[in-house]
């Protein structure tokens, strides 16, 4: 087959079908028909003679053909639009765009007060929103341009992605001030044992992996509550006598509106690399490039 018998408009139609599954949806996105794209899947079906998406309860679904091509049209796709956009600038200073960021709450905390503070100043226009990188489906969305990027220890996000790290921390012990353990010496791996534990269950996120390092070491923590996310953790601390294993950033952050402490672990846990990603698709693309350079400059060490 000869690249002058394909109509590309076709394969920016087989693009949108492969991300969104739903011909209504492609209409939309593209400003056509619903019957004009039906009629373009139907004559690319002719043309590479395979049916290419199947119609199931949930959606379009590709053929093995079909996904076949579906990485090698996405890469060609891009670098024809990256070549026409090559000249467009991206001005932070006009622009109203809304960057789309992956991060867990524990990221929230700790990046988006000063992220917000800079962008008041240097990018007014700008606005973010955030998602959850526990959502099964972060990789597609950042592939397809939904999320521009996403931060955080998220070592499932390889093929296809860039990352740059930002810094690298340690998880030390929270505890309120005026705690038992609150005191000059070290804190000693029978006493970490036998206090009363929250643990942060991040399923979906490096954090995750925590728990499992120290049962590898043999340690036996007395767990009396687990919760799936940070953002109650200071709160409970303050007002119990339990502790938390947490990141040494967080718990910068937590120190003096909850009056707690922390201390080094009594064991060694491995470090926690905090990268940025982003898809290998929008790696040239101005604006992605402008935000990430931001966050890097401010936040990287």
């Amino acid at each position: 087959m000869n690249l002058k018998d394909i109509d590309l408009n076709l394969l920016v139609i087989f693009q949108q079908l492969l991300q969104e599954r739903r011909v209504s949806a492609v209409a939309v996105n593209l400003g056509l028909t619903q019957p004009t794209v039906s009629n373009a899947l139907n004559r690319l079906r002719q043309q590479l003679g395979d049916d290419l998406f199947l119609r199931t309860s949930k959606g379009m679904e590709p053929t093995a053909y079909a996904m076949q091509l579906a990485e090698p049209i996405g890469y060609a796709l891009a670098a024809i639009q990256e070549t026409l956009n090559q000249t467009t600038r991206f001005d932070p200073t006009t622009s109203q765009r809304k960057f789309i960021v992956g991060m867990s709450d524990i990221g929230e905390i700790y990046f988006l007060p000063a992220l917000m503070r800079m962008l008041a100043h240097v990018a007014p226009g700008i606005s973010v929103a955030t998602i959850r990188t526990t959502g099964a489906n972060l990789a597609d969305d950042m592939e397809a341009g939904r999320v521009d990027m996403a931060i955080g220890w998220l070592p499932h996000l390889k093929s296809g992605f860039f990352q740059r790290r930002l810094f690298v921390q340690q998880h030390v012990c929270m505890f309120r001030r005026g705690h038992p353990l609150d005191k000059e010496s070290s804190l000693s791996r029978d006493e970490f044992e036998q206090a009363d534990h929250v643990v942060v269950s991040a399923a979906g996120t490096g954090h995750a992996t925590v728990d499992a390092a120290i049962g590898k070491l043999g340690v036996n923590r007395k767990i009396v509550l687990t919760v799936p996310h940070f953002v109650a953790v200071g709160h409970i601390l303050s007002t119990t006598d339990m502790i938390a294993t947490v990141p040494e950033r967080f718990a910068r952050y937590c120190v003096t509106p909850f009056d707690l402490h922390y201390t080094a672990l009594p064991v060694k846990l491995p470090e926690i690399g905090i990268n940025m990603f982003w898809h290998s698709r929008f790696h040239k693309e101005p604006g992605n490039q402008w935000f990430r350079s931001l966050v890097f400059d401010h936040f990287g060490d």
